[in-house]
């Protein structure tokens, strides 16, 4: 079955036209993890890159805003398993601080790109931004219209979104 030529088709067809993870795949397709991640490997040594086509995929499919709030999310997963690592890890104060300035430098060039890449995702950034802090005043200093300025930000948001849909 692992060497079936038709299930490896199958298997990079999900990955790159339907955006599949391995780990769903292998479910999917009852494929090991290893296996795909095997195949996935030796067709980019033959020049069958399938990231790159994924990526390609998506570009075309749905625009670079996608593959840039895709690789933005994939970031922040990375970077909060870093963080907890640097919390609860068994590192030195200073390799702590070295660890957390390379985080800081990352993030700031990697929202810097995706601003510059997907402005939109950007701007909806700014503006879910700007909604917190203005519920987090309400509550401050107006705690008595909190009620209603949950009722006009939750369509509000709606609005937002679809003005900053790219």
């Amino acid at each position: 079955m692992a060497s079936d030529p038709d299930l490896k088709r199958k298997v990079r067809s999900d990955y790159i036209n339907r955006r599949m993870t391995i780990a769903t795949i292998s479910q999917v397709r009852g494929v090991s993890q290893a296996t795909i991640s095997r195949w996935k490997k030796s067709a980019k040594s033959d020049g069958d890159n399938w990231d790159m086509l994924r990526s390609a995929s998506i570009i075309a499919g749905e625009g670079i805003e996608t593959v840039v709030s895709t690789v933005v999310e994939d970031f922040m997963i990375m970077a909060e398993a870093v963080l907890e690592e640097i919390k609860h890890g068994e590192l030195s104060v200073a390799d702590k601080v070295k660890h957390l300035v390379a985080i800081a430098d990352a993030m700031t060039k990697m929202t810097s790109s995706a601003g510059k890449l997907a402005p939109t995702i950007s701007e909806m950034g700014v503006a879910q931004d700007v909604m917190r802090h203005l519920l987090e005043f309400v509550r401050e200093e107006f705690p008595h219209h909190a009620g209603v300025i949950l009722e006009i930000i939750e369509p509000f948001g709606e609005r937002l979104a679809g003005l900053y849909h790219s």
